[in-house]
């Protein structure tokens, strides 16, 4: 019976997993995933409790042509009632608690930005059309700023593009144009965010868990604790066969004989490689050494030019890194400050950005409770910052240096709170900061073939999955892009005539694409 190991255990292999059983007629128990770390579910994680503060290195933002994604959650039951499946519960929260936010950006005098205009010159629109008209092709290796004027990156546009996504202006043009043509269908209503669903939880509750019961209830084995140090290849570069997986754990080294009918899928790389928490009085330690989803790629694509090149997304760390925080409050002065000011209620706001914040911080206090193990009277809201290495407004130091409560204190700065709700918001609240140093490695400026094909020319079993295996037009960052990679690795592996649908082209709708127009024309 062919067996299935998988390198990793975040969304996209978890997704993997399940497309085996449900596609690829595998049963559970031929299946295993190694992963290095103690918890599983990669990128979407979730931790701490109401006294030490909770945890949550990010949270992903879904939309109705995340195709993949729903099919792939269509068929995995809730915790919380077996009878309604992730899909549905996260479609019902979009009916029932939508964001309609009209906070969305906040100036240096504390007041609301008018985002009615995009804020464009006509020299502005002529070069987003012109990156939007562009082939891939021709933007091989450049820039955002390569294709835009610096007037661009003051606008409207861009406070909320940037933030919402996490772009620099030094990221890559390729990556920017797939999410230009990828969500051109959001632009119209893109300042209200009314078009973003979201998890009842934070994503690891909501979307990892389901998943691993689902899988262990079929017999999957997660190894945890578990690190594939390297592949073994037969000779020969007419085709790619995996004979042998290396692996590290609890300190002995193993070896796994593996067969032509055996699969095998890699998450190469991680944009939480080397993620460091602080705490409410200490910043997150500098990031130590890369851990082995990075050590492993740059050791298979030694010598290969069909494996990529894990050079160009983790070796420039000053121009990945992103710093999040959470906040943990048992007094609601935060929150109800929130509301008055956002003219929304707790849950409904959605993102709001401080456009003068050295930082570029940006907040959101999402429908509570986030955790569904948080207490009565205990309330969790989360931010991030895109620039962490500048100094702060009123925190004379970078915020990769400054506690969670330097932190709070910053955002406070930027909020026009009364000195006495400032004041019980600090007393009451633990910040948890998280600094990831290639958070945003994904969007690094690239060429065409840095990342590899989720299934290489030739390769008879082995396949990419996650954030660096390359999917055309598809946009990284994303939860949908992870689980594309993991049905397209299963059905080209196994050569099943059910394939993931196809991307959501909405550039080639000439109404979505009237729409945007429009929204970019406004004065």
């Amino acid at each position: 019976m062919a067996k299935a190991y998988l390198v990793g255990s975040g969304i996209a292999a978890l997704s993997a997993a399940t497309f085996l059983i449900r596609d690829g007629g595998f049963d559970g128990t031929d299946i295993h995933l190694f992963e290095g770390q103690r918890n599983i579910g990669g990128s979407l994680d979730a931790g701490g409790t109401a006294n030490t503060g909770y945890t949550m290195r990010g949270g992903r933002m879904f939309e109705a042509e995340y195709r993949c994604t729903y099919d792939l959650l269509s068929g995995i039951p809730t915790l919380d009632d077996p009878s309604v499946s992730v899909t549905q519960e996260i479609l019902a929260g979009h009916e029932e608690f939508a964001w309609d936010d009209i906070a969305r950006l906040v100036g240096g005098d504390g007041k609301i930005v008018d985002t009615r205009s995009m804020g464009f010159t006509e020299h502005d629109r002529l070069d987003l059309v012109r990156c939007l008209a562009a082939p891939e092709g021709h933007l091989d290796g450049k820039r955002i700023t390569d294709c835009f004027g610096e007037h661009f990156f003051t606008t409207n546009f861009w406070f909320l593009w940037c933030t919402t996504f996490a772009f620099q202006p030094w990221h890559s043009a390729i990556e920017f144009r797939r999410y230009l043509r990828r969500f051109i269908h959001l632009l119209p209503e893109f300042a209200s965010l009314s078009g973003i669903h979201r998890t009842r939880y934070n994503q690891y509750d909501s979307i990892v868990r389901p998943l691993t019961a689902w899988l262990r209830e079929r017999g999957v084995t997660v190894h945890t604790g578990c690190h594939v140090t390297d592949l073994g290849l037969a000779p020969g570069r007419r085709s790619t066969t995996v004979t042998t997986i290396y692996l590290s754990r609890a300190g002995h080294d193993e070896k796994i004989a593996v067969s032509l009918e055996d699969l095998v899928l890699v998450t190469n790389g991680s944009m939480t490689d080397a993620s460091s928490f602080g705490s409410h009085t200490a910043a997150p330690p500098p990031h130590p050494h890369r851990s082995d989803a990075w050590l492993l790629w740059h050791r298979l694509a030694r010598g290969r030019d069909d494996f990529g090149n894990p050079d160009a997304f983790d070796k420039h760390v000053k121009e990945s890194r992103f710093e999040s925080f959470t906040v943990t409050t048992k007094d609601p002065a935060f929150l109800d400050a929130l509301e008055k000011f956002s003219g929304r209620e707790t849950g409904r706001g959605g993102l709001m950005t401080f456009t003068d914040s050295n930082w570029l911080l940006t907040i959101v206090a999402n429908r509570q409770p986030v955790y569904p193990d948080q207490p009565e009277g205990v309330s969790v809201w989360w931010g991030y910052g895109l620039h962490p290495g500048r100094a702060g407004n009123h925190t004379p130091k970078p915020m990769t240096m400054c506690s969670g409560r330097e932190i709070l204190e910053e955002v406070l700065h930027h909020l026009p709170f009364d000195e006495a709700v400032a004041a019980r918001v600090l007393q009451t609240s633990t910040v948890v900061p998280c600094l990831m140093p290639y958070a945003t490695s994904q969007f690094l400026a690239r060429r065409r073939d840095d990342r590899p094909a989720v299934v290489p020319e030739g390769s008879v079993n082995l396949a990419f999955i996650g954030q660096f295996a390359n999917v055309p037009d598809d946009v990284v960052f994303t939860v949908e892009y992870s689980v594309r990679t993991a049905w397209t690795a299963v059905a080209q592996l196994l050569g099943l005539d059910g394939r993931p649908p196809a991307v959501y082209k909405g550039h080639h709708d000439p109404h979505v694409l009237a729409a945007a127009l429009e929204t970019m024309h406004r004065r």
